[in-house]
């Protein structure tokens, strides 16, 4: 494995290049729009859970201990992500590519657990048509796996290039940004588990 070379010791060498800081500000704005967004999707899904028409309620089909499972895999696959960024602040490739192999397979772990809930929610006969609450349900939970999927993806992508050209200021910057993409998914899945899930049991 090739290591990095260190342009600036001071500097993280994620910002040691004007276009890296200006490709980082930018997902920020990215960011603040997902913000926006979830936010949407949460508001509507606080007006329309209790419409429940004559289809099942939340209490009825959620089943807390799997989504206690997806809420550990996710929240330990935000812990070796942070590793991630660890490594690559050490210069360590081997190290870096490691942790990011790991927290794939934590966020694959959770992507199977969704679709085999959504399974279950279709066997149960809370489709996405039966009621309004089911309707704001799976499409919050199915754009936080949609965006799950994408940063699998999108970690794979990082891995090839880092196998290919290792850590320099390029690859720094898009490990952070997907760094700071998967943080924001696993901030998201906690609002969900709580206000979707134990706010659906009480």
């Amino acid at each position: 494995m090739m290591e990095s070379k260190m342009i600036n010791h001071s500097v993280p060498t994620e910002y040691q290049s004007e276009q890296g800081k200006l490709n980082i500000l930018g997902f920020w704005i990215f960011i603040a729009a997902e913000i926006i967004l979830f936010a949407t999707l949460f508001a509507v899904y606080g007006v329309l859970h209790t419409r429940t028409s004559d289809g099942p309620t939340g209490e009825e089909i959620f089943v807390i201990k799997d989504v206690v499972i997806q809420t550990m895999l996710l929240l330990t696959s935000s812990f070796t992500a942070g590793l991630v960024i660890h490594e690559m602040r050490r210069g360590n490739v081997r190290g870096l590519i490691t942790w990011l192999i790991i927290t794939l397979a934590l966020g694959g772990g959770f992507l199977y657990m969704e679709i085999n809930e959504f399974i279950h929610y279709v066997h149960a006969g809370a489709g996405i048509q039966t009621s309004a609450f089911t309707s704001s349900l799976l499409t919050l939970l199915g754009t936080h796996g949609a965006h799950v999927t994408l940063g699998i993806f999108w970690a794979i992508m990082v891995i090839i290039q880092l196998l290919q050209r290792g850590i320099t200021p390029i690859t720094a910057s898009k490990v952070h940004i997907w760094g700071i993409y998967w943080h924001f998914l696993d901030v998201v899945w906690i609002f969900i588990f709580t206000f979707v899930y134990v706010g659906g049991l009480i």
